[in-house]
């Protein structure tokens, strides 16, 4: 158990707002951008499957939620004590199948009564609770996906993909008409479409993109490595030389 070191940190925090300068002046709004910040090096220790990194991250996580149920408490608007209460009693809730007497065939029925317990809390719309600071291809994701769990979905995948090349037609209707914002918007339609795809072949377009970004990256930087060791300065190489290079770099493993 780490009851003794769990009261020993919150104290830590509780007496640096009292004494730190610093941390005595940071409001719920002024620290929100580095709690979006921890939140995303949790992402990237979990992607590196670096579990000492992910350790020393969670631990700067669990800083941002103790330290805002801290200004709360100093704002008489809640307490920490109620923070982990609220979220225990929304887990034992949501698990009727663990602390209750309700029956489940699987984990796909658990995900159905998940969001039908979730209404019961008080929401007004499935679309509901899905934040709207997540990254748009995310959200995008989950919003597809709480439609299709009451049947608003393509039946098949191959329908979806159909839905794709609609897009995709209309983008280049759109492009040819030569209204940008016209452009924008179907740009917009065929990444929806193609993240409602994505559900059906069982794969996050989060996850998916952000591991091409970073390989787009690391060959990127693979072509200035190699330039710089021939003495070449990248801003004054041809996109044939660039090209060559980049060929060279999806061939590394």
């Amino acid at each position: 158990m780490a009851e003794k070191e769990f009261k020993n940190f919150v104290e830590i925090t509780k007496r640096l707002r009292r004494e730190c300068p610093w941390d005595k002046e940071q409001t719920h709004n002024s620290i929100r951008h580095s709690l979006i910040e921890e939140t995303y090096e949790v992402v990237e220790a979990l992607d590196s499957n670096n579990m000492n990194e992910l350790k020393r991250e969670l631990g700067d996580l669990l800083l941002h939620v103790v330290f805002h149920a801290n200004i709360a408490e100093e704002n008489n608007e809640f307490t920490l004590k109620e923070v982990i209460e609220l979220i225990s009693t929304k887990l034992v809730f949501r698990h009727p199948h663990i602390f209750g007497d309700a029956k489940v065939t699987g984990t796909e029925n658990i995900i159905q009564n998940w969001e039908k317990l979730k209404m019961k809390e008080g929401r007004e719309s499935l679309m509901d609770g899905v934040p709207k600071e997540l990254p748009a291809l995310l959200r995008a994701h989950r919003l597809t996906d709480k439609a299709s769990r009451v049947g608003f979905d393509w039946e098949k995948k191959e329908d979806a993909w159909k839905k794709v090349d609609e897009e995709m037609h209309e983008l280049h209707q759109a492009i040819e008409s030569g209204k940008q914002e016209k452009v924008e918007e179907e740009f917009g339609d065929l990444l929806f479409a193609m993240v409602n795809y994505s559900r059906f072949i069982k794969v996050n377009p989060e996850n998916a993109l952000r591991q091409t970004v970073d390989k787009f990256i690391s060959r990127f930087k693979y072509i200035e490595k190699r330039l710089k060791e021939v003495g070449k300065d990248i801003h004054s190489s041809s996109l044939e030389e660039m090209d060559k290079l980049w060929n060279e770099a999806k061939k590394q493993k």
